[in-house]
Formats: structure tokens, sequence, C-alpha cells
């Protein structure tokens, strides 16, 4: 196994260093517990009233991957195999109309972990600190820390440019967690080995290596192994504990061990088309944001390998995700234990002749999203739309505290209580100048300052891939009018609004 790179931000790093790394890890995790506690005390004393049942507060497992989109058993993708998903899905509430702010890693996820809209975290790009412009923002994680919960980081929750940070604390938010772990296997020192389309690129172009080795060898493998001692370790104590895995797959470079590419033969993939003369139909900014240089025209079997590719590499994350919910079974804990999946933002694979991510199509803007709760949810299917910055309020409500006055997301307790709930009519995304809202059959989109620059209009009933542009259309003017009211009268003013008691700096 690969050496970790660990930090503790809160803990100091005097007489451990000749220690081995889960020797050290050990005992840094026990110093930063008790710096915890002393930290909190005041606040630990407060939190017995949290919950209804006091003295077995709910533990948080938050699980993650990297641009993911909704290619799983459990969303109905007819090929890719996620059985560790479905598993998940069938015990907890799968969220269908998920979506997130800002279909780019850093924005994306900093708006999840703040609770706020990128317009009020004004982040709009990578490498950016979440504390650059909010430097009083409680995050999500860090509110529970308040609270008494130890909260553990183990790989990517904040951004980092992978692969190049992997091993790395790469953009994390150090006030955000008590531990980290930042795991470091094979398929980062094995770049060279790595097929990319752009000589010397591997994270923002299309890449990929079916690898040699184990599971066990990957960085992600290692990070679920590093997850199941954590649990193992939280079923000893009776402190609760949030904690966080974020996996790196399936980014580019699409890495996971040859047998997971085996069960996607590439003569079997099915590559998405685009009408004749499709760009024409488009705006501007949006055929822009689809018509990247590197990834127009690519050759068949390119795109054949990169579907592949990226269908293994969700496989491979699935099996690491299951080993940590068996893990969370076998230790107890799993009755007493909030799990929380979901992706940053989606990701084309071909559609609308596009790869990757940063788009303002349903594709890019849409993520998986399962919240289990024990005793509470049971394998449904919610009709309500759901944002990424609504994760924040739920998890506050479901664990019994005061919402905290800056969030601006709405709580999903009233859909996982009853699927039937709707607490959302419509979604909201933003990209560049460019903002998308979705509602229960159209998707509208407006580029620039009241569509100076471009509008589209999408009937999803009739066409879900959204490959019909129907703003022009005359029988669509009705819709139009509803959706561009809905634009106006949603989210897209509050998310503008300052968030009460966070300063924002430029």
């Amino acid at each position: 196994m690969r050496a970790l790179s660990m930090s503790l931000f809160t803990a100091p790093r005097f007489a451990i260093g000749a220690c081995d790394h889960r020797t050290r890890g050990r005992l840094v995790a026990l110093i930063g517990a008790l710096l915890s506690l002393a930290a909190w005390g005041p606040t630990n004393a407060k939190a017995q009233d949290r919950t209804a049942d006091p003295e077995r507060p709910y533990n948080i497992l938050f699980l993650m991957c990297d641009d993911l989109n909704t290619n799983l058993g459990c969303y109905s993708h007819w090929q890719v195999e996620s059985p560790n998903l479905d598993r998940l899905a069938a015990r907890g509430t799968l969220f269908s109309n998920a979506h997130c702010q800002y279909p780019l890693c850093g924005p994306s996820r900093a708006s999840m972990m703040t609770g706020l809209y990128p317009d009020q975290t004004l982040m709009t790009g990578n490498a950016v600190y979440v504390r650059r412009h909010t430097p009083d923002v409680v995050t999500l994680s860090q509110y529970f820390r308040r609270r008494g919960y130890f909260a553990t980081r183990i790989g990517k929750i904040y951004h980092y440019n992978v692969p190049l940070h992997v091993g790395t604390s790469g953009h994390d938010d150090p006030e955000s967690w008590d531990y980290t772990i930042n795991p470091r296997g094979r398929d980062r020192d094995e770049l060279d080995e790595t097929f990319t389309i752009q000589a010397g690129r591997y994270g923002g172009t299309l890449s990929w290596l079916a690898a040699e080795g184990s599971d066990d060898e990957q960085t992600d493998g290692i990070a679920a192994i590093e997850a199941m001692e954590r649990l193992e370790h939280h079923a000893q104590s009776d402190e609760p504990f949030f904690l966080a895995v974020g996996l790196y797959r399936p980014h580019t470079p699409y890495t996971s061990p040859r047998p997971y590419f085996e069960r996607y033969p590439t003569d079997s993939v099915r590559v998405p088309t685009i009408p004749d003369g499709y760009y024409d139909t488009l705006p501007q900014p949006a055929r822009n944001s689809v018509a990247r240089r590197d990834q127009v025209n690519l050759e068949e079997r390119l795109k054949r390998e990169a579907l592949q590719a990226y269908y293994a590499s969700i496989t491979f994350a699935d099996r690491q995700l299951g080993r940590i919910l068996d893990k969370l079974e076998e230790t107890g804990l799993a009755d007493r234990t909030i799990i929380v999946f979901t992706s940053d933002h989606g990701y084309h694979m071909g559609e609308h002749g596009h790869f990757q991510k940063m788009t303002l199509f349903n594709d890019a803007t849409q993520v998986p999203l399962i919240i289990a709760v024990p005793g509470l949810t049971h394998g449904e299917r919610a009709a309500t739309g759901a944002e990424l910055i609504d994760l924040y309020p739920t998890l506050v409500e479901l664990c019994g505290y005061d919402r905290p006055e800056h969030l601006s997301g709405v709580s999903l307790v009233p859909a996982l209580r009853d699927p039937s709930n709707v607490v959302r009519d419509s979604v909201l995304t933003r990209m560049g100048q460019g903002y998308t809202v979705r509602n229960g059959r159209y998707r509208f989109t407006q580029w620039g300052e009241d569509g100076a620059n471009g509008v589209e209009l999408y009937d999803r009933e009739k066409d879900p891939e959204e490959l019909v542009n129907l703003a022009t259309r005359p029988d669509y003017q009705e819709a139009l009018q509803e959706m561009s009211e809905c634009f106006s009268n949603s989210s897209v003013e509050a998310a503008r609004v300052p968030p009460p008691g966070v300063r924002q700096v430029q």
C-alpha cells in the first residue's frame, strides 16, 4: 500500500514523527479529539438536547464521488453496474431531480458545504479556498464539530486539482475538520502510463488507464480502507461523528484495475449522437460550452474507449463505497447513522457532442442523491426537486438542531418523511453569465442579463435529451413566459442576496 499524506489542522505535530504512518494517524486523531473536546466543551454540553434520543445521536456518513452523473443502476441506466449504490437506494430515498448549483468542482463543493449559492460564496472558479470570499462562514461539518461531533475528511470534499493534488490537502478548508487523511495510490504515480488525448494533461481532458494491481493499491481503495478503520474506531466510542469520504473516481483519468474495464467491452457501449446542424440551434454561449476544440469530432474508437473507462471507474468506485457500507453494518453503527451519497455535479459522456462538464444541460447539472435515515427511509423515490445546498439544512433538521440563519437551501426532511411532498417546484444552476431553471417539465436557460445573449427552452416530457430548443416556437410562447416568470420569481434573485451573518470579501 502506498504511503498516506495526512494533516491534522487542530493538533500539534510534535513527538509523533518517528511513528509508522498508522500509529501516527491514531496518535494525531487522539490529540485532535482531546483538543476538539476542549474547544467545544460548552457547546457539547448543550448538544444533549439535539435529538429525541440524546443518548444515541445520529452520526453522519457523507459519501461523494467526483464527476459522477446518474449512470447508475438505481437511476435506471441500462448497462452500468452499481450494486452497492443500488443497495443504498433500496434503504434510502433517491432524489431523481437533484441538481448542483454550478457545474464545476470548486464552486459546487463550496456551495454545498456552506449552504450558499455561488453568487453568495462569490466562487465561480477552481483553485480558490472557500474562505477567500466568505471568511466567517460556518461550513456543514464545522457546524457539527461545534456540537460535539468528531469530523474527519478522507480524500476530496473541497476542490483538488486532480490528479496532481492527489495525496495532498488541495484547496481544503482546515476549519471544517478535526482530522484529515489524504490517500495516494498508484493511479497518481502511474500517470506516465495513462492514455490522454492531450499530451502531458490528465485532469481537464479525456484520459484513462486500465491499471494493473488490486483495488487496495488505488487511491480510492486506500480511502475505503481508511474509512473502514475510522468506523471501527468510532464503534468503540460514544462520541458522534461526521465522516466525509470523497472518492476521486470517476474523475479523469478514468483509472481502475483492468477487470473493471473488461466488464464493458467497447463494442457494447452506446455512443450518444446529435442531429445534423445541432450547434446552429444554440445561443453562442451554449454552443461554446459544448463545442470544446479538443473533444469535437473524436474518432468513434476513442469515444467508445472513453465510455468504457468511465463506466469501469464508476463500478470500481461503487465497490469501494460498498466496502464502507458493509463495515458500517458490521460495526453496528448503521442503526444510528445517516448516510448521504452524492456527486459534485453531472457529466457529459458524448451527450450534445460533449465530454465532461461545464454546461447548463441536464447532463451536467443533475447529480445522484441518496439519503438514508434509520427508521425513516425505505427505498422511495422523491417527487421533489432538490439542490445540493439543501443538504446542510436537511442534516441539521434530522439531527434536531436549529437552522443557521445564513443558509439558502431548504430542508428535504418533508420529502424523506413522505416522498410525495414537494419542497422545491424548481431547481437553479448557474454557470458564468448563464442561469438555468428546471421544473417538473421544462428547462429554461437565460444567458446574460434578461437573456441578452440568448435563451433556451426544452420540453423534457417530449425531449428528455434537451436537443430541441423551443424558445422561438410560437406554440411554446406560453410555456416560455411561464418559465421566464419562474426564473424571475425563483431562487435567482434570492441567490444574489448577501447571506446574513456571513462577511463577503471581493
